[in-house]
């Protein structure tokens, strides 16, 4: 929630133009809130310890979820696990990509760039299925309606390498044989998708690029968050951000571990705790087939660059 008076204090459309990327992400709550590289460490760095790279969801600032699932997977691993956060999905992807993380919550983005050296360990099922939702939503204070409405707004983006939070809006403007620049009036990115709907809601932004999932849980979570947006534009189905080790793992027996600490997490109170708190049915398998609709797009926008 914002303090009070955040929204009265806000400045004029006109100024607000004016803001580059730190003051924008400053008035959202302070960059040091969602923008610095932190970790949750194991009991102790020792040997044998799993580090594990998560995808900023909704979770961003969610401590006592994060320590939830981190001691879930010491309980089912019998090992410490070290979770690790960084600004941006290209950090964890290098990290994971580098050996410097075991295993990573990563989006469908990267995992598609990547998926000759990613292995799929486990996905999450959210609404009974491995899928969600793209959503453009814009302030009700404008005029928009439809997706083609919030040309010439100011749009928040979520992260460069999300699907989401970018990948979806640029493919659907590489099919009107645009770009952002040329698209809008100016847009930013927020580095997690709950600052996209504070953006929107603060009129920060007019128009911004959401996960579906997050949406939805804070529609519940945080009403007041999402009661002035609409949905201006949602995609097809897509495959869910799934969990993922690497192909040439140093310790093959460990991606199989995490796979099924994953995908037996509701077979026990304190997995079915955390699914509550992630708002998911479970985990499931996955071939590499669930994200060719989210390869497709990232083909096509990269041919148009």
């Amino acid at each position: 929630m914002c303090p009070d008076g955040f929204y009265r204090n806000l400045p004029p459309l006109r100024s607000r133009l004016k803001f580059n990327r730190r003051d924008v992400l400053s008035t959202l709550g302070g960059a040091a809130s969602f923008a610095a590289n932190w970790s949750i460490p194991a009991r102790a760095e020792v040997q044998g310890g799993i580090t594990f790279g998560l995808n900023p969801l909704f979770l961003e600032t969610d401590i006592a979820l994060l320590r939830l699932m981190q001691l879930y997977l010491q309980q089912r691993l019998m090992r410490p696990v070290s979770l690790v956060r960084r600004r941006t999905y290209q950090e964890i992807t290098a990290l994971l990509l580098t050996g410097q993380l075991d295993v990573a919550w990563v989006c469908d983005d990267p995992y598609v760039q990547h998926e000759d050296a990613m292995e799929l360990l486990a996905v999450p099922v959210y609404q009974h299925q491995p899928l969600y939702r793209t959503l453009v939503v814009a302030n009700k204070a404008t005029p928009a309606r439809v997706f083609d409405d919030i040309q010439g707004t100011v749009h928040a983006f979520s992260d460069p390498d999300s699907t989401s939070g970018y990948l979806v809006t640029r493919y659907e403007l590489a099919l009107r044989h645009t770009t952002p620049a040329d698209f809008f009036r100016e847009f930013f990115f927020t580095y997690a998708h709950r600052n996209v709907v504070r953006a929107v809601n603060a009129r920060l932004a007019d128009s911004g690029s959401v996960d579906g999932y997050v949406w939805d849980v804070l529609q519940q979570r945080e009403p007041a968050l999402t009661e002035n947006i609409r949905v201006v534009f949602q995609s097809e189905f897509l495959g869910f951000p799934p969990i993922v080790g690497l192909k040439a793992a140093r310790d093959p027996s460990l991606n199989a571990a995490i796979s099924a600490a994953f995908l037996d997490m509701d077979r026990y109170p304190l997995g079915r705790q955390l699914l509550a708190a992630l708002a998911l049915d479970g985990f499931t398998t996955a071939k590499p087939e669930l994200y060719h609709a989210t390869l497709t797009k990232w083909r096509f926008v990269k041919a148009q660059v």
